[in-house]
């Protein structure tokens, strides 16, 4: 652990890399604006959006938003945030994402546990937004339970709530500016790599929104399959569900000299596999989203369906990247 402290945070940046949020900046902004510890300026780079994100924000700013916006034509959200970085001109950025809305307190939480802690860098929480049946399935399946660090529960971990000294930045080089997810992970693990005071603060809070149905689901997790790989990090997610489906192909295998019948064995099998992956999820959020076992039995089946969309979609995004980018990748490294 490095043995320097951070200057006082006198003044923060936040910067937001935003494509295609016309549906969430204004809430973003209008509760940026809204906090207890205002921020000095908010910096958004717009990646290239289409649907109208960039009027919003001219809008916003017209009316006295203390904003600026940056135009990228196609900027991914590693390039977003460098560029908005770049453009700051405090000696403290705090991260946040479209698609999130901030508790009214969040930076104020988060400079805070700065001082206090001496830290160069601070993780938020944050809260996935459950505000349909499906979303609340859904961060069953896919969210990550709180944990607890030092006593305290929060989600942690999130680029989208964090807190960080410009030294930090510098030092480690920014992200990564060609994947479309995973350059965050690789982000911060670059900032634990080299030693930098790391605090955490449970009560800066932002809500994050998930995606709405199966259909956006899908989408959204075929480009992160495809980044998991090019980023290098396809062993820590997408390998345990090859794994599991190369063992349901051996099984199915019996079928060539047995007949098509003997497909019930392998199907039976994964019925049974995503009914004890449904199961699990379930009981590990059963303190966060308590339920009566009517509702449990509704999310068993929401929840079976979100998880096989999911291995679908590592399965097509694992293809996207053989096609896309394999021979490139494999080239660079």
């Amino acid at each position: 652990m490095r043995d320097s402290t951070p200057s006082k945070v006198s003044g923060i940046s936040v910067v937001v890399p935003v494509l295609n949020e016309a549906s969430s900046i204004r809430a973003l902004i209008e509760g940026l604006m809204n906090q207890t510890l205002l921020p000095t300026e908010i910096v958004i780079t717009d990646g290239g959006s289409t649907d109208g994100t960039t009027n919003i924000v001219e809008q916003m700013i017209a009316a006295g938003a203390p904003a600026k916006l940056l135009r990228e034509k196609r900027a991914l959200p590693g390039r977003g945030r460098n560029v908005g970085v770049t453009n700051s001109r405090c000696d403290w950025i705090a991260f946040i994402d479209g698609g999130i809305t901030p508790e009214s307190n969040w930076l104020e939480k988060l400079a805070v546990t700065a001082a206090q802690e001496m830290a160069d860098v601070v993780f938020g929480s944050y809260e996935p937004v459950t505000d349909t049946f499906f979303k609340e399935c859904a961060a069953i399946a896919y969210v990550a339970p709180p944990q607890e660090i030092d006593g305290r529960l929060g989600r942690f971990g999130s680029i989208a709530s964090t807190l960080i000294n410009r030294k930090v930045f510098k030092e480690v080089g920014g992200f990564p500016e060609d994947l479309r997810s995973a350059e965050d992970l690789l982000f911060m693990r670059k900032m634990e790599a080299a030693g930098f005071r790391v605090a955490y603060a449970p009560d800066a809070v932002v809500h994050w929104n998930l995606q709405p149905n199966l259909w956006s689901t899908f989408k959204r997790f075929t480009t992160y399959a495809r980044s998991n790989i090019r980023a290098g990090l396809w062993r820590e997610w997408q390998l345990a569900i090859f794994v599991r489906y190369a063992f349901l192909l051996l099984f199915a295998v019996p079928a060539v000299f047995a007949g098509r019948w003997w497909l019930v064995v392998p199907a039976g099998l994964w019925l049974g596999m995503m009914m004890a992956r449904a199961t699990k999820s379930i009981l590990r959020n059963r303190t966060s989203y308590p339920a009566n076992p009517t509702r449990n039995a509704a999310r068993l089946v929401m929840v079976m369906a979100i998880l096989t969309v999911i291995d679908l979609s590592v399965a097509i995004g694992s293809i996207a990247w053989l096609v896309r980018d394999a021979r490139r990748d494999l080239r660079t490294k």
